[in-house]
């Protein structure tokens, strides 16, 4: 008697990205995803035209600007919220207070905890990964505002300085964790 060949776990990834971070997050998950047999749909939140239906699990990552998840990801939530508390689904947050490794959970993170206040999804699982600061891409009104905010947070303020705070082991975990979930 044959086996049927089991079927390749449907993922799909959207995000929002405002300097490419978020985006490289989602790209090294989605190469671990695949490299476990899972099909892996990889879209921006602004190129999404598929259906949620059609996934069997969801994987929804934001980076945050100015103490604000992308707006864009928001409204995606609140649109498919029914959907997505149905599914397998789990949500990325990518900010530079992360970058404090007491601040990389759902339960430490004041982004991640005011946002996950304010929407009817409850995903099942919830990470917070360190960014990218990098003044000279920064436009200059974004330059100074979050400057300001790395004055606040006694984070480095010099516009010369280009850290990438992202632990791509943390990142790697993640996805090995989800991809057996």
């Amino acid at each position: 008697m044959d086996e049927k060949p089991k079927k390749a776990t449907q993922i799909l990834i959207i995000f929002a990205s405002v300097d490419g971070m978020t985006q490289r997050i989602c790209e090294s998950i989605a190469r671990v995803l695949q490299q476990d047999q899972s099909s892996v749909t990889l879209v921006s939140v602004d190129e999404y035209d598929a259906e949620i239906a059609d996934f069997d699990k969801v994987l929804i990552a934001s980076s945050i600007r100015y103490g604000k998840h992308h707006s864009k990801i928001t409204t995606f939530i609140q649109d498919n919220a029914t959907l997505l508390n149905a599914k397998k689904s789990a949500f990325i947050s990518v900010n530079l207070v992360a970058r404090k490794v007491e601040k990389r959970t759902a339960d430490t993170n004041p982004y991640v905890i005011k946002f996950l206040k304010n929407i009817s999804w409850k995903p099942a699982r919830v990470a917070v990964f360190a960014g990218k600061l990098d003044y000279p891409h920064y436009g200059f009104w974004d330059r100074i505002m979050i400057q300001l905010i790395m004055r606040l947070t006694k984070g480095p303020t010099d516009p010369k300085t280009v850290i990438e705070y992202t632990d791509w082991d943390q990142v790697d975990a993640f996805a090995r964790s989800f991809s057996e979930w």
